[in-house]
Protein backbone atom coordinates (compact mmCIF):
# COMPACT_ATOMS: atom_id res chain seq x y z
CA UNK A 1 0.00 0.00 0.00
CA UNK A 2 2.71 2.21 0.97
CA UNK A 3 4.55 1.94 -2.46
CA UNK A 4 1.01 2.10 -4.22
CA UNK A 5 0.83 5.72 -2.60
CA UNK A 6 4.43 6.74 -3.61
CA UNK A 7 4.03 5.49 -7.34
CA UNK A 8 1.02 7.74 -7.46
CA UNK A 9 2.89 10.87 -5.84
CA UNK A 10 5.79 10.33 -7.93
CA UNK A 11 3.60 10.42 -11.08
CA UNK A 12 1.45 13.25 -9.74
CA UNK A 13 4.58 15.55 -9.17
CA UNK A 14 6.14 14.91 -12.58
CA UNK A 15 2.39 16.39 -13.65
CA UNK A 16 2.74 19.04 -11.59
CA UNK A 17 6.22 20.08 -12.14
CA UNK A 18 5.55 23.10 -14.67
CA UNK A 19 3.09 24.67 -12.17
CA UNK A 20 5.57 24.52 -9.33
CA UNK A 21 8.19 25.75 -11.65
CA UNK A 22 6.16 29.03 -12.36
CA UNK A 23 5.74 29.44 -8.96
CA UNK A 24 9.15 29.03 -7.91
CA UNK A 25 10.09 31.60 -10.63
CA UNK A 26 7.62 34.16 -9.55
CA UNK A 27 8.74 33.71 -5.71
CA UNK A 28 5.29 32.94 -4.58
CA UNK A 29 4.99 32.69 -1.09
CA UNK A 30 4.21 28.55 0.21
CA UNK A 31 1.96 30.31 3.10
CA UNK A 32 -0.02 31.97 -0.11
CA UNK A 33 -0.46 28.69 -1.62
CA UNK A 34 -0.93 27.37 1.74
CA UNK A 35 -3.69 29.55 2.28
CA UNK A 36 -5.52 29.43 -1.47
CA UNK A 37 -5.82 25.44 -0.88
CA UNK A 38 -7.66 25.90 2.67
CA UNK A 39 -9.90 28.28 1.26
CA UNK A 40 -10.46 25.53 -2.04
CA UNK A 41 -11.34 23.16 0.26
CA UNK A 42 -13.55 25.25 2.57
CA UNK A 43 -15.20 25.91 -0.48
CA UNK A 44 -15.66 21.96 -0.93
CA UNK A 45 -17.33 22.04 2.15
CA UNK A 46 -20.21 24.23 1.88
CA UNK A 47 -20.34 22.51 -1.47
CA UNK A 48 -21.24 19.25 0.07
CA UNK A 49 -23.40 20.84 2.35
CA UNK A 50 -25.42 22.29 -0.21
CA UNK A 51 -25.99 18.07 -1.75
CA UNK A 52 -23.96 18.59 -4.81
CA UNK A 53 -21.33 15.90 -4.30
CA UNK A 54 -20.02 15.18 -7.15
CA UNK A 55 -18.98 18.81 -7.66
CA UNK A 56 -17.91 19.13 -4.52
CA UNK A 57 -15.66 16.05 -4.97
CA UNK A 58 -14.29 17.44 -7.61
CA UNK A 59 -13.58 20.88 -5.99
CA UNK A 60 -11.87 18.81 -3.16
CA UNK A 61 -9.69 16.95 -5.23
CA UNK A 62 -7.67 20.36 -6.70
CA UNK A 63 -6.69 21.07 -2.93
CA UNK A 64 -4.23 18.22 -3.59
CA UNK A 65 -2.15 20.33 -6.02
CA UNK A 66 -1.87 23.10 -3.10
CA UNK A 67 -1.24 20.48 -0.79
CA UNK A 68 1.69 19.06 -2.89
CA UNK A 69 2.47 22.38 -4.14
CA UNK A 70 3.87 24.28 -0.68
CA UNK A 71 5.76 21.86 0.29
CA UNK A 72 7.82 21.89 -3.18
CA UNK A 73 7.74 25.57 -3.55
CA UNK A 74 8.83 26.03 0.13
CA UNK A 75 11.90 23.64 -0.15
CA UNK A 76 12.83 24.70 -4.10
CA UNK A 77 12.94 28.74 -2.65
CA UNK A 78 15.09 27.71 0.38
CA UNK A 79 11.60 29.66 2.17
CA UNK A 80 11.09 26.14 4.47
CA UNK A 81 10.61 27.53 8.64
CA UNK A 82 9.22 26.41 11.56
CA UNK A 83 6.35 28.70 11.23
CA UNK A 84 5.21 27.25 7.78
CA UNK A 85 5.68 23.61 8.81
CA UNK A 86 3.46 25.07 11.95
CA UNK A 87 1.10 27.06 9.33
CA UNK A 88 0.16 24.27 6.97
CA UNK A 89 -0.57 21.56 9.51
CA UNK A 90 -2.59 23.74 11.31
CA UNK A 91 -5.03 24.68 8.52
CA UNK A 92 -4.87 21.45 7.29
CA UNK A 93 -6.73 20.51 10.02
CA UNK A 94 -9.79 23.87 9.44
CA UNK A 95 -9.96 21.82 5.77
CA UNK A 96 -10.68 18.46 7.00
CA UNK A 97 -13.18 20.01 9.90
CA UNK A 98 -14.54 22.34 6.65
CA UNK A 99 -15.03 19.23 4.26
CA UNK A 100 -16.69 16.59 6.91
CA UNK A 101 -18.67 19.65 9.13
CA UNK A 102 -20.09 20.23 5.13
CA UNK A 103 -21.12 16.41 4.91
CA UNK A 104 -22.60 16.37 8.35
CA UNK A 105 -24.99 19.06 7.47
CA UNK A 106 -25.50 17.63 4.07
CA UNK A 107 -26.77 14.54 5.96
CA UNK A 108 -28.49 16.35 9.04
CA UNK A 109 -30.26 18.12 6.11
CA UNK A 110 -31.76 15.11 4.08
CA UNK A 111 -35.32 16.17 4.69
CA UNK A 112 -34.87 19.12 2.29
CA UNK A 113 -32.59 17.17 -0.11
CA UNK A 114 -34.15 13.36 0.22
CA UNK A 115 -30.74 12.42 -1.85
CA UNK A 116 -30.21 9.12 0.78
CA UNK A 117 -32.41 6.96 2.53
CA UNK A 118 -34.34 8.82 5.01
CA UNK A 119 -33.35 6.50 8.21
CA UNK A 120 -29.76 7.01 7.24
CA UNK A 121 -29.97 10.69 7.71
CA UNK A 122 -29.11 10.59 11.92
CA UNK A 123 -26.72 7.48 11.78
CA UNK A 124 -24.28 9.26 9.55
CA UNK A 125 -24.21 12.31 11.45
CA UNK A 126 -23.25 10.53 13.75
CA UNK A 127 -20.39 8.40 11.94
CA UNK A 128 -19.27 11.60 10.30
CA UNK A 129 -18.80 13.23 14.19
CA UNK A 130 -17.10 10.20 14.84
CA UNK A 131 -15.09 10.33 11.56
CA UNK A 132 -14.39 14.20 12.63
CA UNK A 133 -12.53 13.17 16.72
CA UNK A 134 -10.87 10.33 14.54
CA UNK A 135 -9.36 12.31 11.99
CA UNK A 136 -8.25 14.94 14.31
CA UNK A 137 -7.37 12.17 16.78
CA UNK A 138 -4.70 10.82 14.58
CA UNK A 139 -2.87 14.27 13.96
CA UNK A 140 -2.91 15.18 17.70
CA UNK A 141 -1.41 11.60 18.39
CA UNK A 142 1.68 11.75 15.93
CA UNK A 143 2.01 15.65 17.46
CA UNK A 144 1.94 14.67 20.83
CA UNK A 145 4.38 12.11 20.26
CA UNK A 146 6.86 13.80 18.42
CA UNK A 147 6.46 16.45 21.42
CA UNK A 148 8.22 13.34 23.18
CA UNK A 149 10.76 12.71 20.40
CA UNK A 150 8.63 9.92 19.13
CA UNK A 151 7.98 9.56 14.99
CA UNK A 152 4.63 8.24 14.79
CA UNK A 153 4.03 8.40 11.72
CA UNK A 154 2.58 4.73 11.01
CA UNK A 155 -0.93 4.13 10.68
CA UNK A 156 -3.03 3.22 7.52
CA UNK A 157 -4.89 6.45 6.48
CA UNK A 158 -2.38 9.10 6.28
CA UNK A 159 -4.27 12.77 5.01
CA UNK A 160 -3.29 12.42 1.39
CA UNK A 161 -5.37 8.94 1.74
CA UNK A 162 -8.57 10.86 3.59
CA UNK A 163 -8.43 13.61 0.90
CA UNK A 164 -8.29 10.83 -2.07
CA UNK A 165 -11.14 9.12 -0.07
CA UNK A 166 -13.56 12.34 0.21
CA UNK A 167 -12.61 13.25 -3.51
CA UNK A 168 -12.08 10.77 -5.75
CA UNK A 169 -15.18 8.57 -5.03
CA UNK A 170 -17.56 11.09 -4.70
CA UNK A 171 -16.35 13.28 -7.99
CA UNK A 172 -16.91 9.92 -10.26
CA UNK A 173 -19.72 8.19 -8.60
CA UNK A 174 -21.66 11.11 -6.81
CA UNK A 175 -24.78 9.61 -4.94
CA UNK A 176 -24.96 6.53 -7.31
CA UNK A 177 -26.85 3.90 -6.10
CA UNK A 178 -28.85 6.19 -4.08
CA UNK A 179 -26.23 7.70 -1.98
CA UNK A 180 -24.67 4.43 -0.65
CA UNK A 181 -21.34 4.66 -2.22
CA UNK A 182 -20.64 8.07 -0.07
CA UNK A 183 -22.52 6.72 2.77
CA UNK A 184 -19.94 3.59 2.36
CA UNK A 185 -16.58 6.04 2.20
CA UNK A 186 -18.48 8.16 4.94
CA UNK A 187 -18.05 4.78 7.47
CA UNK A 188 -14.81 3.82 5.88
CA UNK A 189 -13.50 6.89 7.05
CA UNK A 190 -14.24 7.11 10.14
CA UNK A 191 -13.53 3.50 11.23
CA UNK A 192 -10.09 3.96 9.45
CA UNK A 193 -9.31 7.14 11.19
CA UNK A 194 -9.84 5.74 14.61
CA UNK A 195 -7.79 2.56 14.01
CA UNK A 196 -5.29 4.52 12.92
CA UNK A 197 -5.54 7.06 15.85
CA UNK A 198 -5.52 3.47 17.69
CA UNK A 199 -2.62 2.19 16.05
CA UNK A 200 -0.35 5.16 16.41
CA UNK A 201 -1.25 5.16 20.26
CA UNK A 202 -0.19 1.36 20.54
CA UNK A 203 3.43 2.06 18.93
CA UNK A 204 4.00 4.60 21.41
CA UNK A 205 2.95 2.37 24.38
CA UNK A 206 5.44 0.12 22.84
CA UNK A 207 8.40 2.61 21.91
CA UNK A 208 8.24 4.10 25.81
CA UNK A 209 7.72 0.55 27.24
CA UNK A 210 10.78 0.02 26.02
CA UNK A 211 12.50 3.40 27.73
CA UNK A 212 13.65 2.98 31.22
CA UNK A 213 11.66 4.59 33.79
CA UNK A 214 13.99 7.11 34.78
CA UNK A 215 14.25 8.58 31.46
CA UNK A 216 10.96 8.22 30.58
CA UNK A 217 9.48 10.48 33.22
CA UNK A 218 12.75 13.16 32.58
CA UNK A 219 12.16 12.78 28.45
CA UNK A 220 8.93 15.84 28.55
CA UNK A 221 10.30 17.77 30.78
CA UNK A 222 13.24 18.31 27.70
CA UNK A 223 11.88 21.41 25.17
CA UNK A 224 12.57 20.73 21.77
CA UNK A 225 15.06 22.99 20.23
CA UNK A 226 13.68 25.30 17.80
CA UNK A 227 15.16 23.63 14.33
CA UNK A 228 13.65 24.58 11.07
CA UNK A 229 11.74 21.91 9.36
CA UNK A 230 10.02 21.32 6.12
CA UNK A 231 6.27 20.85 6.24
CA UNK A 232 5.79 17.28 5.26
CA UNK A 233 7.57 16.49 8.69
CA UNK A 234 4.65 17.95 10.57
CA UNK A 235 1.67 15.95 11.73
CA UNK A 236 -1.02 14.95 8.63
Amino acid sequence: MVSFWEAIKRGYLRVIAPVADWMVERRVSPNTITTIGTLWAMTAGVIYATGHISIAGWTLGLTALFDVLDGTVARRTGRSTVFGAFYDSTLDRVADGAVLGGLVIFFARNDVHHSVPSWTSTPMVGVLLMGIIGTFLTSYTRARAESLGIDAKVGMLQRPERVVLLSAPQAFFGLALNGWVLIGICILLALTAWITAIQRIAYVYRVTSRVPEGVADAAPAVAPSPVAAPAATLPR
